[in-house]
């Protein structure tokens, strides 16, 4: 896989792809949702705008057929957390969380890319997938429709904006996806990120047919960060960028259901003694526990999932921890090989 010269991996980027950490009308394609619970408590403390003093200007890359890229910005971050990850990365707004999940999402695309290579008769040693960074994305406070979303901006508005300032730099274009890591830990109506239709899907084409501006996605670092762990933001940012090539017809056809996060997997594993953990995989964080407070994460999901589809799911009841693994499922890897092929194809003819 190619990177940007530019990347700057966190400082436990793994030499193995199996890193695993255990922690205590437009249609929305969401890896992670606030509960009613959530909201009201979120109320209740107050929330935090999306405006960045800082940005940047950039162009894209034109991208090939034999290239997908994976374009990560970050946007603003507050002084906070710079006080509490330090000033490395300061310049171009990467604090250290921001550096591990850019790495985390390196990690999968070369997983996916060793898969492909290995498994599909149309995806051979000249296809790469590129992870690079894009520049700081502004948000202007005029940019957001209501007064209202500068406090909390909603999942769409934070989107389309994103959307705006990548057209007004020239970077939409090609089989792409643009990852926006945000700092939003109190913004309920994010929630832990997710896209929506019709840019959800790499290569996505609109209800008239034309190709609609590429696929974006948002992982909000912030709250995986402020309420749950680092295993579980790598693994977030991970589970937002598959949510782009994982479309539905096929999801259904390797697993059975149209959900994405029915690929996951939890299975049991031995911790010492008769301790037990439950290893989440990516497309699994924020589904695979009970669907109450705490259960895995801190929050749970309120997309689709059923327990009883996943690709392996062994059971929550007396485990003693949940971790979380970087390593993909075959079933997730299966599928989006199978829409890399789909993606070529539709680019060669």
């Amino acid at each position: 896989m190619g990177n940007s010269s530019t990347a700057d991996h966190g400082p436990d980027h793994p030499d193995h792809p199996d890193r695993t950490t255990a922690t205590g009308k437009r249609r929305s394609r969401i890896g992670r949702t606030a509960s009613v619970s959530r909201r009201e408590f979120i109320a209740a403390v107050g929330g935090v705008g999306a405006v960045s003093i800082v940005g940047t200007s950039g162009g894209g890359d034109a991208a090939d057929t034999e290239t997908l890229r994976i374009r990560v910005s970050p946007g603003p971050i507050p002084p906070t957390v710079w006080i509490r990850y330090g000033i490395s990365g300061l310049r171009r707004d990467w604090p250290v969380p921001f550096r591990e999940c850019f790495a985390a999402i390196e990690d999968a695309m070369a997983q996916l890319q060793t898969y492909a290579v290995s498994n599909s008769d149309r995806i051979d040693a000249d296809f790469d997938i590129r992870v690079e960074r894009g520049p700081s994305v502004r948000f202007p406070p005029l940019a957001t429709p209501r007064p209202s979303e500068l406090v909390l901006p909603s999942l769409s508005t934070v989107l389309d904006v994103f959307r705006d300032r990548l057209r007004d730099r020239g970077e939409l274009g090609g089989p792409a996806c643009h990852v926006l890591f945000c700092w939003s830990p109190l913004n309920y109506r994010v929630g832990y990120g997710g896209t929506m239709s019709p840019n959800d899907l790499v290569g996505a084409t609109g209800s008239d047919g034309a190709a609609a501006d590429g696929a974006q996605t948002v992982a909000n670092v912030g709250a995986t960060e402020v309420w749950d762990s680092r295993a579980i933001s790598r693994n977030i940012a991970i589970h937002e960028v598959f949510h782009t090539l994982l479309p539905p017809e096929l999801v259904e056809a390797v697993g059975g259901t149209d959900c994405d996060h029915d690929l996951g997997a939890a299975a049991r594993v031995q911790t010492g003694g008769d301790d037990q953990a439950l290893r989440v995989t990516p497309m699994a964080t924020a589904y695979a526990g009970p669907d109450e407070l705490g259960g895995g994460t801190r929050f749970h999901g309120t997309g689709c999932y059923d327990h009883d589809e996943f690709t392996r799911h062994d059971g929550y009841e007396g485990v003693d921890r949940f971790e979380y693994t970087t390593r993909m499922s075959e079933a997730t890897l299966a599928v989006a090989t199978r829409y890399l092929e789909r993606i070529r194809e539709r680019r060669r003819a």
